[in-house]
């Protein structure tokens, strides 16, 4: 790994590895050892943490647990470990900003014998977010002011438009609803201006990947932005969700997908007609997309489509729905308004992907483990964890305290233990647990609940 001038439309210096961002994909096979040397050649500390991958805490590449000391400027570490999965999955640095600096790339695990995902061709589709300013200016700015990015903002106009359709008082606690908690609405992500990246290329450089008409294609996408989450879709092509955090599922046909922080999803598609298919990975500010096409020769492109309306964040998306204890989070006691001022062409919230009426958007609900899940036993207790922070100095507590001051969550071996997300803060997350998989209480059966490594919270 070293630093490495990076030009997608400016050179700027990044970091690299073996002089690429992203990182080479390193293809695994089930059962296998694999040994990977990393040389560290910068003047800062670094790591490498595999994302998904079930392996010894000592090799999970963080910084401080399991003994595990990052890698010095000068020094070479050596991971090693048996694989004992298949499926999609990721690695990137664990030390400071350096993943939004460009340190991360792909991972794909394969069975030792046939693959039950029958496919004629297969590409990783890794999506990332890029950035100019150096990734501690943008921490800065952030801590700084949290809504320092926030560009696109409602203005008095929006606000005389609220009050023509709703009324001057319903308007009017709307916004100060909004300002007593000194925040945005349109606030989806904290971080806008991106270029969004397709397996390193800009939308201008249009990654592409060949096809046959009546091929079935496999694309395995993965989000290894640092803070964006994208509503992906193919105009023209169904997707059939085969895999999702590299584990399998039974096969759900989806016209589009969210796709939150560190999680990936395996799509087939097939497509029928001699023609270029746009990949469109939509964020969801909509400032912009990554983009790449799927072709039966090189040189030709898809249309784009349109951005789509940008959603408005609501009081619940907030933490602030009446059944939510806000004690952990540092906001003020503002109550929700008596309703959301939400015109009929717009889309609201979160979960809101803006899919077109009659399509269909993949939510969690969806996903049904391939096959019969082992064990199905009960949980022995469950442990909460209250996700909360200040938003005006950007910094995050799970359970009122930070992480140099929390107390470790102790389980026993062979313990079976349900754990609960309560997101209390004003912003989505992604929460994953390290070297090991939950199985996700999604409405299913035991038998069928799916594993994840990582969730939207």
């Amino acid at each position: 790994m070293q630093f490495a001038m990076v030009d997608l439309g400016n050179a700027v210096e990044k970091i690299t590895i073996n002089g690429q961002i992203p990182g080479p994909t390193l293809t695994w096979h089930d059962g296998e050892d694999v040994t990977v040397t990393v040389t560290n050649h910068m003047d800062e500390d670094t790591s490498i943490h595999w994302h998904g991958i079930l392996l010894p805490g000592e090799m999970d590449g963080v910084p401080g647990l399991n003994g595990f000391p990052g890698i010095k400027p000068g020094e070479t570490f050596t991971y090693h470990f048996k694989i004992r999965q298949t499926g999609t999955y990721w690695y990137h640095a664990h030390s400071n900003v350096q993943e939004q600096e460009g340190v991360y790339g792909s991972l794909v695990v394969k069975p030792k014998g046939n693959d039950h995902i029958k496919a004629d061709r297969d590409y990783v589709v890794l999506l990332s977010d890029f950035k100019e300013e150096d990734g501690n200016q943008i921490l800065g700015n952030l801590k700084m002011s949290s809504e320092y990015y926030q560009f696109d903002r409602r203005t008095l106009g929006d606000f005389f438009d609220d009050v023509s359709e709703y009324g001057f008082s319903a308007a009017w606690k709307n916004a100060k609803d909004w300002g007593e908690m000194r925040m945005l609405p349109t606030d989806l992500s904290d971080v806008t201006g991106y270029t969004f990246l397709m397996n390193g290329k800009s939308p201008d450089q249009n990654w592409t990947g060949l096809f046959k008409a009546g091929e079935k294609v496999r694309l395995r996408f993965i989000n290894a932005s640092a803070m964006s989450i994208y509503d992906v879709r193919i105009p023209g092509l169904k997707m059939t969700v085969v895999e999702a955090d590299g584990q399998p599922v039974e096969p759900v046909s989806i016209d589009e997908f969210r796709f939150g922080v560190a999680e990936t999803y395996d799509v087939i598609v097939e497509p029928k007609e001699d023609k270029a298919y746009t990949i469109a990975a939509e964020s969801i500010d909509r400032t912009g997309f990554a983009l790449g096409t799927l072709a039966p020769r090189e040189g030709i492109k898809g249309e784009v489509p349109k951005h789509r309306p940008r959603a408005l964040l609501t009081m619940a998306d907030m933490g602030m729905a009446h059944d939510m204890d806000h004690s952990k989070m540092d906001h003020s006691s503002t109550t929700p308004g008596e309703m959301e001022l939400m015109r009929k062409n717009m889309q609201s919230g979160w979960a809101k992907s803006g899919a077109a009426p009659g399509s269909k958007a993949l939510e969690y609900k969806d996903l049904r483990f391939y096959g019969t899940q082992k064990d199905t036993r009960p949980p022995e207790r469950t442990i909460e964890m209250f996700f909360g922070g200040n938003m005006e100095r950007y910094i995050w507590t799970i359970n009122g305290k930070k992480y140099e001051d929390a107390e470790p969550v102790r389980l026993k071996y062979g313990e079976r233990v349900r754990i609960k997300y309560i997101n209390e803060t004003m912003m989505a997350h992604p929460i994953h647990l390290h070297g090991m998989f939950t199985q996700l209480e999604n409405g299913q059966s035991a038998e069928k609940m799916p594993n994840k490594h990582t969730v939207k919270s």
